[in-house]
């Protein structure tokens, strides 16, 4: 395992972390006597395999299930000064709601402190606000920090990138958990503000929501030889040093094994990286044309600013996957979660475009006149029944 300084925090990160929402039993909570032996068992046996490995950093979330407490069956049984373990707790208008969640998330793991905790989901200015105003969620926590409960605070984002920025320049915040990885490079000034911030950066599921690599479109195995899918996009991560780790979402210990071989070439990102990503460019070029490869987001609206809520940036990228790579089931399962994902994934679907004027704001885009069509031609290419969020289901 390598590590890396995580910002001011100074601990000695490993490059990949060990994310706790796919082991576990339930998204919500169940009686202990309802969780099933062998799932706690493989949970147990894909933790023991991410600290055999140097894995040291376990991450979960209140949020998630039963994940928590199934944690909380072995981290006492496991050396606590060589472990760095993070939970997460929702922003709210509520501080004791806020505080009692955290207090059952520490009774739950089973320990006295977290190395980490982070505001879960600063993802846009209502939740911004909750967390940083006079009296809130951050005060909640610097007052968990004095009481020996909570080393270090970050926040954990789905949210546009100005929002990012807003919640870094506060400087209240030592570490952020975002989403950046090739197919989605949007966040990189948030990446560049955390860095001079000093804060540690952890990137949220790169392989699943950077492109459900685990199970990849044949297309994009070609595009990546000699590498999988997976190990280049690692590589392409953490070939930036701003980065520090990357969440494996493990659901069983054999799932950190093709993480594992990114290692042998971080020191050589810069000799195999670049005829990947060349032809990652041509492939999308070939496909899309060039003009629009290189300029489609050019002048394009919020989803805030487009009639209906439609995202168009969202829709326009994933159909370019698509039909670029062949990342259909990824297109697809992001696209349904469209009017259903809230905060986290935010804007409207395009099944209602043809009822809608766009002319005034798309007036900046290059592509204007063809949009609309572009649109309808998405939804007939993605639209499916629509998903929730996993945490929903």
């Amino acid at each position: 395992m390598q590590y890396r300084r995580f910002g001011r925090t100074q601990i000695q990160m490993p490059v990949f972390s060990c994310g706790g929402m796919r082991y576990q039993f339930k998204w919500q909570d169940v009686p202990a006597s309802q969780i099933p032996r062998n799932n706690q068992k493989n949970l147990e046996a894909t933790i023991c395999r991410a600290i055999e490995v140097g894995i040291n950093h376990i991450e979960t979330a209140r949020g998630y299930g039963t994940s928590e407490y199934q944690l909380g069956r072995i981290l006492p049984s496991l050396p606590r000064e060589e472990l760095i373990v993070q939970t997460k707790i929702n922003p709210s208008d509520n501080t004791r709601e806020f505080q009692q969640k955290f207090e059952q998330s520490l009774k739950n793991l089973r320990l006295d402190y977290v190395d980490l905790l982070a505001i879960h989901g600063i993802n846009d200015a209502e939740s911004l606000q909750q967390s940083v105003r006079p009296g809130g969620c951050v005060e909640v926590v610097q007052k968990l920090q004095a009481q020996g409960k909570v080393r270090f605070l970050g926040f954990s984002t789905h949210g546009p990138t100005d929002i990012i920025v807003q919640a870094i320049a506060t400087d209240l915040f030592d570490y952020v958990n975002l989403h950046w990885y090739y197919i989605n490079q949007n966040n990189w000034a948030a990446i560049a503000a955390a860095t001079r911030h000093d804060m540690g950066v952890f990137i949220i599921s790169p392989s699943d929501k950077g492109g459900k690599l685990y199970q990849p479109p044949q297309k994009l195995v070609d595009l990546c030889n000699p590498l999988s899918p997976i190990v280049f996009n690692n590589l392409f991560c953490l070939s930036h040093s701003q980065v520090h780790t990357l969440s494996v979402g493990a659901a069983r210990p054999q799932d950190f094994d093709e993480h594992l071989k990114t290692l042998a070439l971080l020191d050589r990102s810069d000799d195999v990286l670049p005829p990947i990503l060349a032809r990652l460019e041509q492939a999308a070029i070939a496909s899309l044309g060039e003009s629009w490869a290189k300029t489609w987001h050019v002048g394009l609206p919020k989803h805030s600013e487009t009639p209906g809520d439609v995202n168009i940036p969202v829709i326009l990228w994933l159909r370019n996957l698509a039909i670029a790579y062949d990342m259909v089931d990824y297109a697809k399962m992001r696209y349904n979660l469209l009017g259903s994902g809230g905060s986290w994934f935010p804007g409207a679907n395009a099944a209602n475009i043809n009822q809608l004027d766009l002319q005034y704001c798309l007036r900046n885009s290059p592509h204007a006149e063809k949009i609309p069509a572009i649109l309808q031609e998405a939804h007939q290419l993605l639209g499916d029944a629509a998903i929730q969020r996993l945490s929903k289901q």
